[in-house]
């Protein structure tokens, strides 16, 4: 299917955008949306669920490296896990796309909003809803209400998935050979995963080693 791109707009007549981004492969595509589209726009990263810590710095690390090669403003936020940790009690055992992915999700806009209020921007949105592995209306939901808590703040719930936006999210991780991670990105998600693979008879992940290349045709990608 060919990738249609039109030009995109802020809601409202906005004109700047502070963007939650969880990971280089799915803020990728949204990113040169934003670029083509000469939308205004920072980056925000700030995913204290992703666990362990080398993982996180690796997903960071390949973000601003993608930031940085369009000159787009990056902004490095906490990572207090132990705060995230405390927030997850009880919810260890909860599926993915639950309770816990809810409070998750919650966290981290309450977050981008709170930065978003205090430095002038209007318009928030994010790129965990381009993951196909990801339920929108649940993302939509934390980030309208993450918004909701200031006066004219609006979350974006723009659909970057639509118009080939997943597709070219892959294409654009093999053609900037991106870390290629394999799990959520909570201690959790990494557990399930884990045991789902040694169910099926494959070798846990290895945290640092896996990157896309032009000759992963058949790979496909999660947010995380």
């Amino acid at each position: 299917m060919t990738h249609q791109k039109p030009m995109l707009t802020l809601p409202s007549g906005e004109s700047k955008l502070l963007l939650h981004s969880c990971c280089a492969p799915c803020s990728g595509e949204v990113m040169e949306r934003l670029v083509e589209s000469e939308i205004d726009f920072t980056i925000y990263f700030y995913n204290p669920n992703i666990h362990p810590k080398r993982e996180y710095e690796i997903r960071k690390d390949e973000n601003i490296r993608f930031a940085k090669k369009h000159d787009i403003p990056f902004v490095d936020a906490d990572y207090d896990v132990d705060n995230w940790f405390e927030r997850a009690k009880g919810m260890e055992n909860e599926p993915e796309r639950g309770i816990r992915c809810t409070m998750c999700f919650d966290m981290r806009f309450e977050r981008t909003a709170l930065y978003a209020h205090e430095h002038g921007f209007n318009v928030i949105s994010s790129s965990l809803g381009i993951s196909r592995w990801k339920n929108m209306a649940q993302i939509n939901d934390c980030g309208e209400r993450a918004a909701g808590h200031y006066p004219d703040m609006i979350y974006w719930t723009y659909n970057w998935r639509k118009g080939g936006g997943s597709q070219r999210m892959i294409e654009i991780s093999k053609r900037e050979a991106f870390y290629q991670q394999e799990y959520c990105g909570c201690a959790y998600s990494l557990r399930d995963t884990n045991q789902w693979r040694i169910s099926k008879g494959r070798t846990p992940i290895k945290i640092g080693v896996k990157y896309y290349s032009s000759s992963e045709l058949s790979e496909t990608i999660d947010e995380k």
